[in-house]
C-alpha cells in the first residue's frame, strides 16, 4: 500500500515539475482535463460497471451524498452569513467533491474494482451537488445575481458525460445487459490512461502560493468543511446498516478535495475571488492525500 502511495505521489510530483520547468503549463491542463472527463473516465466507468455485480444498496449512495450537499449549503449560509457576497458564493461553489480525478487512483490502489464501483455511485451524487446546488448558488451570489432557469441546470447535468455514463452503465448493469466484448476491450485500453493522466493533472494544478488576505477565510472554510465531513462521515459509518465498503466510501468520500469545477464556475460568473477558489482546491488536495494515507495505513 505504501508503495502504491509512493507511485501516486511521484506522478503528481512529476506533473508539478513539468510545470515548474515550463515543459507543460497550467493551460495545458484544460486539454488534459477534457480528455479525462470526456474519454478516459467514461471508459473507466464502462469497464468498472461491466465487470462487477452492483449491490442494490449502492443506489442509496447518491441520495446520501446529495442530502449531505443540502446540509452543507444550509449550514454554509449560516456560517458564512457575515462574509462578503462573492466570498460567500465562492465557499458555496466549493460544496462538491473531486472524485474522478483525485479519488479513483487512490481508491483503486486500496480496493480495486470494488472500490471504484462504490465511489462511482458516490460521484453520481456529487455530480448533482456540483451541477445543481453549487452552480445555482454560484450564480446567485455573483455580481449579476441569479440568472438561471431550471432548464439551464438540466442542460448542465445532461452535458456531463461522466454523469450520463454513470447512469447508463448502472442501468445496463442492473438490467443484466452485456456490452460487446470488442467495446469493453477498447474501453479497457483507453481507461488505462485515466489514472496517470489524472495524477499528472493534479500536479499541474498544484500551487503553494497563498495570498495573505485569503489566509483567514481559507482557514475558516477548511475548518468548516473537514469538521462537518468528519463528524457526519464517522457518524454514518457507525449508524448505517450496510457493508463495510459502503460505509468506508461515505466516511472517506466526505473528506475528499473540493471539485475542480468550482474554478470553472468562478470564471464563468466573473468572480474576483477566482484565485481564492484555486488556492483552496490545491490545499484540499494535499490535506486529503494525508487523510487517505493515514486511513490506508492505520484504519483499514
Amino acid at each position: 500500500m505504501n508503495q502504491e502511495f509512493l507511485y501516486i505521489i511521484l506522478i503528481i510530483g512529476l506533473g508539478y515539475l513539468l510545470k515548474r520547468f515550463n515543459i507543460l503549463k497550467e493551460k495545458d491542463g484544460e486539454v488534459i482535463s477534457k480528455i479525462i472527463f470526456k474519454i478516459t473516465l467514461p471508459a473507466l466507468v464502462i469497464v468498472t460497471f461491466h465487470s462487477v455485480d452492483i449491490d442494490t444498496t449502492l443506489i442509496y449512495l447518491p441520495f446520501i451524498v446529495f442530502i449531505f450537499g443540502l446540509i452543507t449549503v444550509f449550514l454554509g449560509l449560516l456560517v458564512f452569513k457575515n462574509e462578503e457576497r462573492e466570498l460567500k458564493g465562492s465557499f458555496l461553489m466549493l460544496s462538491g467533491f473531486n472524485v474522478g480525478l483525485f479519488a479513483f487512483p487512490l481508491v483503486y490502489a486500496m480496493w480495486g474494482m470494488e472500490g471504484l464501483t462504490h465511489f462511482s455511485m458516490f460521484d453520481v451524487g456529487t455530480s448533482f451537488i456540483v451541477f445543481g446546488l453549487a452552480y445555482i448558488f454560484g450564480s446567485y451570489f455573483s455580481k449579476e445575481g441569479l440568472r438561471l432557469k431550471p432548464l439551464d441546470i438540466f442542460k448542465k447535468l445532461g452535458k456531463s458525460i461522466p454523469l450520463m455514463t454513470y447512469i447508463i452503465a448502472s442501468a445496463l448493469n442492473f438490467s443484466n445487459v452485456q456490452l460487446p466484448d470488442t467495446l469493453i476491450h477498447v474501453a479497457s485500453t483507453i481507461s488505462a490512461a485515466n489514472i496517470p493522466l489524472s495524477l499528472l493533472l493534479l500536479g499541474l494544478y498544484l500551487n503553494f502560493k497563498v495570498e495573505k488576505q485569503f489566509i483567514k477565510p481559507i482557514l475558516k472554510y477548511l475548518t468548516f468543511r473537514y469538521s462537518l465531513g468528519l463528524i457526519v462521515g464517522v457518524a454514518l459509518y457507525f449508524i448505517l446498516p450496510y457493508d463495510q465498503m459502503f460505509r468506508y466510501t461515505i466516511m472517506i468520500g466526505l473528506l475528499l478535495p473540493v471539485a475542480t469545477s468550482a474554478l470553472v464556475f468562478a470564471v464563468e460568473f466573473k468572480y474576483s475571488t477566482t484565485r481564492l477558489v484555486a488556492t483552496i482546491s490545491n490545499i484540499t488536495i494535499v490535506i486529503s492525500i494525508v487523510i487517505l494515507y493515514v486511513f490506508a495505513n492505520f484504519i483499514i
